[in-house]
């Protein structure tokens, strides 16, 4: 059989993760990288071993016409590409979130299915083993009656005056910033451990950084600058947001979130409490699971195919032992997304990966934040 041909679009920290994961799944060839930045191209391409490059997804589309596209460019590029990609009859897994607005995004979920192509989004949390272990608990009942749910997602890479990313501006960004890069990993993990969606939110937002400094040259994302040569500039979006959510089932849940929490690199936290027992994981430990109760306290379960149960099994893909973590994950969601593709499922719905409906989702989350953050209110979607 004839190995699939993928490109990757951009060639930054994320790009770099996609190429690997998709080597890690047979049946994949690699075929192009694209990157607008034709120097460090070359350099990510000789590094990667890429052979073939393009600063123009169009040309590369048009030459080898590959089967998939990875798009792991910034924010504000997501819909031209994801549009143009799915026109050309091919498959599209882009990282979050799959456009600026949620119009945009209602669209691309329309044009993938008149296209009839894979359309996924990169929520890679909920691929982790053990968040598929939480899924299958809540499912089996071991759990009981949820009382609530809490959790946090907190970094410290924004911390500075002097930290700077692309993310800060509006046109690449969009108009939220912690919410929308590290609030929407966790919804997306939330709802999906709880097989329910959040149809409500009560949000508070915090700029700690009314101006930062900007450097005179592209810095990769949680890469470090020298402190020389940067143009002071406004900040319009939130370092930090404060959270409360109402599942649709009447669940209540709370949420913090922060990239300015020092000595935080990608605290990601879910904790499920129900009438028998509470859940939490903990992303940074990414294989452990503590089970918690009255009568014996705190359990700690590892991931491994031996302990987990129900799908679950299948996303501990190394024998007990051996830690399952973020590139695990991701590798795992990106073959879900290839699966649903031999089996030819194009659904939107009813997928173990994010799709673009379920990203469409996340993005009116995030709208309900920033309007509630305004209004000083419950927004319900």
């Amino acid at each position: 059989m004839d190995k699939r041909k993928v490109a990757v679009i951009a060639t930054g920290f994320t790009g770099q993760q996609h190429v690997e994961a998709v080597r890690r799944i047979p049946g994949n060839e690699v075929a192009a990288l694209v990157d607008s930045n034709e120097e460090a191209l070359k350099a990510k391409a000789a590094e990667l071993g890429v052979g073939r490059i393009y600063t123009d997804y169009r040309q590369m589309i048009d030459e080898i016409h590959p089967d998939v596209v990875h798009n792991c460019t910034p924010n504000g590029l997501h819909y031209d590409i994801n549009k143009y990609v799915m026109e050309k009859g091919i498959h599209i897994y882009c990282e979050k979130p799959l456009a600026i607005t949620v119009e945009q995004g209602q669209e691309l979920v329309a044009v993938a299915e008149k296209n009839h192509v894979a359309a996924g989004v990169n929520f890679n949390y909920r691929n982790n083993a053990i968040v598929q272990e939480m899924k299958e608990r809540v499912n089996n009942g071991s759990v009981g009656r949820i009382f609530h749910v809490t959790g946090q997602y907190t970094q410290d890479w924004m911390m500075l005056d002097t930290d700077y990313n692309w993310r800060l501006t509006s046109d690449m960004g969009g108009n939220s910033r912690t919410v929308a890069d590290i609030g929407s990993h966790w919804f997306d993990t939330a709802q999906y451990a709880l097989g329910k969606k959040i149809t409500a939110v009560r949000a508070e937002l915090m700029t700690v950084h009314p101006f930062r400094k900007k450097p005179d040259r592209q810095v990769e994302t949680f890469a470090s600058v020298e402190e020389d040569g940067y143009e002071l500039v406004p900040v319009t979006s939130e370092d930090a947001a404060f959270i409360l959510v109402r599942f649709e089932d009447g669940t209540l849940g709370n949420l913090n979130l922060s990239q300015v929490s020092g000595g935080h690199l990608n605290d990601l936290r879910l904790e499920i409490s129900g009438e028998r027992c509470s859940m939490e994981w903990q992303q940074q430990s990414p294989d452990v699971l503590s089970i918690g109760t009255r009568e014996n306290g705190v359990q700690i379960i590892r991931s491994s195919p031996a302990a987990l149960s129900g799908d679950a099994v299948r996303y501990a893909t190394l024998p007990g032992g051996h830690p399952v973590a973020w590139s695990d994950a991701l590798r795992n969601g990106i073959r879900e997304f290839y699966t649903s593709i031999e089996r030819g499922t194009f659904s939107q719905t009813g997928q173990t990966y994010a799709t673009f409906a379920d990203g469409v989702q996340i993005m009116k989350l995030v709208n309900a934040c920033m309007e509630s953050a305004k209004n000083g209110g419950w927004v319900t979607l």
